[in-house]
């Protein structure tokens, strides 16, 4: 009887370390964009730091701007560590903090009225993180891309993104 007291009382799985995200990505000047994810959360157990989360994201993103008939269109695929610390709660909901800075590849260095002069730009990120349950969360960003004065001109693109992503 024991073994299966055992059994019931342990959860038929653990949660992945892989997973994905979607966001909805909104920019300055009507650009709009959609982010498909794959993150990989390392185990907490293995950080140097408590209650802090790391993962690492690599994304696909499309970006738009302009109306139907006449509009740009760039191809951004980004990767990027991430680190999560929490803050609060709201009704038993722990919320993070989390920043970020990673690499990112643009197709077009000509995008949204603005010549970022670099295919090749750092990919920031701030934003607030709220935990749904054990696999899944939801998330509100600033983005912001430049090539740090690499080269000029250097005016950047700024975003924000609303993401949902869960883990496998």
């Amino acid at each position: 009887m024991l073994g299966v007291a055992a059994l019931l009382a342990t959860p038929t799985y653990a949660v992945s370390n892989h997973g994905y995200a979607v966001d909805y990505i909104q920019g300055e000047g009507d650009v709009k964009g959609l982010k498909l994810a794959y993150q990989y959360h390392i185990p907490n157990e293995k950080l140097p730091f408590q209650h802090a989360r790391l993962y690492f994201e690599s994304s696909f993103n499309i970006w738009q701007y302009g109306k139907d008939n006449k509009h740009q269109t760039n191809i951004v695929l980004a990767m990027s560590p991430v680190i999560q610390y929490p803050v609060f709660n709201v009704k038993n909901m722990p919320v993070y903090v989390e920043f970020g800075i990673g690499v990112s590849l643009l197709d077009d260095t000509h995008f949204a009225g603005k010549n970022v002069s670099t295919h090749y730009q750092f990919e920031d990120r701030l934003g607030l993180v709220a935990d749904l349950d054990d696999d899944s969360t939801l998330a509100l960003r600033y983005l912001h891309y430049s090539n740090a004065g690499f080269k000029s001109p250097n005016p950047g693109l700024d975003f924000i993104s609303l993401s949902y992503a869960r883990r496998f």
